[in-house]
């Protein structure tokens, strides 16, 4: 099963970084896999059984001038799973037409499967300090970017020059000298980097091509350029440093919402502990304006929770006993107190934060093609370059000086940086922008794939409905459809049947007196008994109504019009008279029709299918305008999609990440919604951790916006590149204006990439 580590790397803030880094550990022997993201700082290795116990790896990576850190303790991964949910069936949506109901109190409460657990994150080390060969020091992803060493050698670089330049004006003979001091100044740890990379198996590093480019010009007595062209290239690596942690920090930033501190019950009063000492079934106290510690369930109290924070829902959510919390969101208006359910490695924050690093280390198909294409690339630029500089002077006896002059431009316009970081730049934007707003994808594959989705397959229950039964109609004979509901509701107390739990919000919602029934008992296949006063109670089945008296025909007729509607009908009697019918079904999400609409403005078709009975699902179909296949076991479902498919269509599956993974597996892309939280970050290939049916078009118009800065990120880097090859050959730029090709180019895509963080909204 082999040994899978990782690490945090500090310091990496290019592609040539991450190249180097995987170049070299691909070397140590042992090794299977390596897969570094400059955008998350971190770094996976898979080695075999037998890898060497003395861990060459951070060795070597401190020797490249970078900080490493295990990031988790080594472990046997498992077996490599589907990227979509390979469960069995767990769930199927139910009939929600039936006539009446009958239960027992208490007794439906059903267990819901765990989603997967994840690996709990480490606390990551402090990196140990690297040798002094590289601007990327190991502390350079902490405090301020002009703190960094690499700034420090910047300015020195600068300051160099300017010397070099007042040296020049009152010694013009010694100018090139100076000039040359001034260029080392700079070029020596870019150099030093270079053959150390060189060493390890990279010799055709950026820092190569700028050696070899600065040193020629000064042989051939440009060292005023050579100069200028070392300190552009510094400054375009701060910079780059500086928007690679600007990036960075958009995801672990999230981890900055939770408290420092928590406020325990310990034997009947509280205390403050640090939040990172919370253990499981601990029991929390937050009051008003406090952010949540923890992640857990309310045992008493209710109040207003802003989680935008966390899943970039502007709304406080009322959430009372029962509901869930997630860590680093605020509470609003109320004391309540919180049974934690996750520790402080293992709560929302921390998977979201995990995932999405793992994320940007998975690589999109565009991003392996730009890293294949730069292999050759960048010796073929080596090779163009010793052309250009030897080829005129030999064949047509043009100037030497000038022709090796233009040959050192190619190499720093042929720089690979911009291109390579053209695609992993915005693709870690996108993930991590998404991330902000509770929108969560599992790499740069799915996120391609998303920008191409032009049908979404829904579930029905729980996806586009509430996923519970609410009451839609009341009809009183004789009684006030206050009456009629509060009768209802005193059959019902103490019930924890879906329905019954249906009718006791509606008579809270109605603020409908409580009336107190007794002899309460469930009747087998008719429904609930008891008694208010003298009067005998029946709450049943239309058909259990029938055999105690005889229904109009305005009754009959009502009742089948309501159950012609998907609804279910209940009917209430009173010493055998019908006083009430109270209808309920599993009604559409207040957000489903405009969710519906904004993929219909994506030009994505959506389509439900659903295990449930055509009539129910038609109702829903009905009122959403959506096109539905009812009554489909999940291979039905996954037939469907196969045929979708064929037809030409990219397929998303939304559901609860629970149920249907044929289908799940069958889609393009898998995406879980109310599924709870550990099912939601484990099982699909995206998750939405808001709930909301609008965020599936929000998680495709993210997915296409991301794909356009990609195309517009490569047109940047190529463009200026063969803009400033076409000004070289002609003799319109020399040296310095080249290496705004490369530097330039990079600095420009990973702005460009650094926009997708700013949310637009719909």
């Amino acid at each position: 099963m082999g040994i899978q580590d990782r690490y945090r790397i500090t310091g990496m803030d290019c592609a040539s970084c991450a190249q180097k880094i995987d170049t070299a550990v691909r070397r140590i022997a042992g090794v299977e896999d390596v897969s570094v993201s400059v955008s998350a700082g971190t770094m996976t290795v898979q080695r075999g059984d037998a890898a060497d116990p003395a861990d060459p790896i951070q060795t070597i990576v401190t020797k490249l001038g970078y900080g490493i850190a295990p990031l988790v303790g080594r472990s046997a991964p498992s077996e490599p799973a589907h990227p979509h949910n390979d469960q069995g069936d767990g769930h199927h949506d139910h009939d929600a037409s039936c006539g009446g109901h009958s239960h027992d109190h208490g007794s439906h409460d059903h267990d819901h499967a765990p989603g997967h657990e994840l690996a709990t994150p480490a606390v990551p080390a402090k990196a140990a300090p690297p040798l002094d060969l590289h601007g990327h020091d190991a502390g350079e992803d902490d405090g301020a970017w002009w703190q960094s060493k690499k700034a420090r050698l910047t300015l020195t670089a600068g300051a160099a020059i300017v010397v070099a330049f007042i040296v020049a004006q009152f010694f013009p003979d010694v100018r090139q000298i100076a000039f040359a001091v001034a260029m080392l100044v700079g070029l020596v740890p870019i150099a030093r980097r270079a053959f150390m990379a060189a060493r390890y198996g990279t010799p055709f590093s950026i820092e190569m091509l700028m050696t070899i480019a600065a040193v020629g010009a000064v042989l051939i007595g440009a060292g005023e350029e050579a100069a200028m062209v070392v300190f552009l290239f510094l400054i375009g690596e701060l910079l780059e440093g500086v928007a690679a942690r600007r990036a960075r920090s958009s995801i672990r930033g999230l981890a900055t919402l939770l408290p420092e501190t928590a406020r325990v019950e310990e034997a009947g009063g509280t205390r403050e502990i640090p939040a990172a000492e919370l253990t499981l079934g601990s029991i929390i106290q937050i009051r008003p304006g406090d952010r949540i510690a923890a992640d857990g369930l309310i045992i008493e109290g209710e109040s207003a929770i802003d989680e935008a924070p966390v899943t970039g829902e502007s709304v406080p959510k009322r959430k009372g006993v029962g509901d869930t919390v997630f860590a680093g969101t605020i509470n609003a208006d109320g004391v309540i107190r919180v049974e934690v359910t996750a520790v402080a490695s293992d709560n929302t924050i921390a998977r979201i934060v995990r995932l999405v690093e793992e994320a940007q280390e998975s690589k999109a198909p565009t991003e392996r093609f730009i890293d294949r294409f730069s292999r050759w690339y960048t010796p073929a630029v080596l090779v163009v370059g010793a052309l250009v500089a030897v080829g005129p002077p030999l064949v047509v006896g043009a100037s030497w000086s000038e022709w090796i002059y233009k040959g050192l431009a190619i190499l720093l316009i042929g720089c690979p940086c911009a291109l390579v970081i053209s695609t992993p730049a915005a693709i870690a934007a996108g993930l991590a922008a998404g991330a902000r707003q509770g929108l969560l994808m599992k790499g740069g594959a799915v996120l391609e794939t998303l920008a191409s989705i032009n049908r979404v397959a829904f579930d029905k229950t729980g996806t586009l409905t509430l996923g519970r039964p609410v009451v839609s109609d009341i009809i009183g004979y004789g009684r006030s459809e206050v009456e009629v509901i509060a009768l209802a509701a005193s059959l019902e107390t103490g019930s924890n049947h879906p329905l019954a739990r249906a009718i006791l919000g509606k008579a809270t919602d109605m603020a409908a007196p409580t009336i107190a029934a007794e002899a309460i008992a469930a009747v087998a296949g008719k429904g609930m008994t008891g008694k208010v006063g003298a009067d005998a109670l029946l709450l049943g089945s239309a058909a259990a109504a029938a055999e105690q008296t005889t229904l109009t025909a305005e009754q009959d007729s009502a009742i089948a019009a309501l159950s012609g509607e998907g609804k279910s009908v209940s009917v209430l009697l009173v010493n055998g008279a019908i006083v009430g019918i109270v209808a309920m079904r599993d009604g559409p999400r207040a957000d489903a029709k405009q969710g519906l609409a904004a993929l219909a403005a994506l030009d994505v078709s959506p389509i439900m299918l659903t295990g449930d009975n055509a009539r129910a699902a038609k109702a829903v179909g009905g009122d959403l305008g959506i096109e539905v296949r009812a009554e489909l076991l999940p291979q039905d479902k996954q037939r469907i999609i196969r045929e979708l498919q064929a037809g030409g269509a990219k397929v998303a599956k939304v559901g609860d990440g629970i149920n249907d993974a044929p289908a799940l597996a069958a889609a393009d892309v898998g995406i879980a919604m109310g599924g709870g939280t550990d099912v939601a970050l484990e099982t699909a290939d995206a998750a939405i951790l808001n709930n909301n049916v609008g965020d599936v078009a929000r998680l495709i118009r993210l997915a296409r916006r991301t794909m356009t800065n990609i195309h517009q990120n490569i047109v940047i880097a190529l463009g200026l590149k063969a803009v400033f090859l076409v000004t070289t050959i002609v003799g319109i730029t020399g040296l310095w204006p080249a290496i705004l090709a490369d530097t330039g180019a990079t600095v420009l895509v990973t702005i460009n990439a650094l926009t997708l963080l700013v949310v637009k909204k719909a």
